[in-house]
């Protein structure tokens, strides 16, 4: 006997379009300025306009789109004053939140810190942008979850989303052949306990690259 499909929970079609859409636009993967039709994402992701119109409007209300009176969707085109704002913003949070961290800085986290940042390093040797902006904020978000601040973490995860699609800009500005110098300082601060050093050496691993974007 055939078995009915099993009807969708409400919500679940826009709730995965918005997750799939929010993990592109974190990592990079759509340029910034792009725009993009309710039309074309709901074909997309297989689903109808309402999912798809939701979605929009919950990206659109953390910033990681912007969305006109006349109904046009795009990616944020960053202007200098914005990235200046959001490299300031990153600069206040994420120290904060690694030195929350700091007690709780065991060996495995270490060593899952120095795992992670040798992927970091293989996205370099293969120019894989989106592949090395998906690294880099898993080497800051698995530091950062260990502060047990979630409303701090949550506030730079929404910077961190309004940069994606700018980020790949950076990475091709910036045309790494190494790993951060800054993640080997994050990690060697940890060793060493030092939290002014931590501090300064998040600090300029999340504004010097940023503020190279201005132009």
């Amino acid at each position: 006997m055939i078995q009915p499909r099993p009807i969708a929970p409400p919500g679940a079609a826009h709730d995965r379009v918005f997750r799939a859409l929010r993990t592109r636009i974190l990592h990079g993967q759509i340029a910034p300025g792009t725009t993009l039709t309710l039309r074309g994402i709901a074909k997309e992701y297989e689903v109808s306009m309402t999912p798809a119109r939701e979605a929009v409007r919950r990206l659109a209300s953390e910033g990681a789109l912007s969305l006109s009176a006349t109904g046009r969707v795009s990616t944020p085109l960053l202007s200098n004053e914005r990235i200046e704002e959001l490299a300031t913003l990153r600069a206040l949070l994420e120290p904060e939140l690694a030195s929350r961290a700091l007690p709780r800085a065991h060996f495995a986290l270490i060593e899952r810190l120095e795992a992670i940042n040798h992927g970091v390093s293989q996205m370099v040797t293969r120019h894989d942008a989106s592949g090395y902006i998906r690294m880099n904020l898993e080497f800051h978000r698995t530091l950062y979850l260990r502060a047990q601040a979630p409303a701090i973490l949550a506030m730079t995860e929404t910077v961190w989303l309004q940069l994606g699609p700018t980020m790949c800009a950076l990475y091709g500005k910036l045309n790494r052949t190494d790993p951060p110098t800054h993640h080997r300082l994050i990690v060697a601060a940890l060793k060493a306990g030092d939290e002014p050093g931590l501090r300064l050496a998040v600090r300029g691993d999340v504004t010097k690259g940023l503020r190279l974007l201005k132009t």
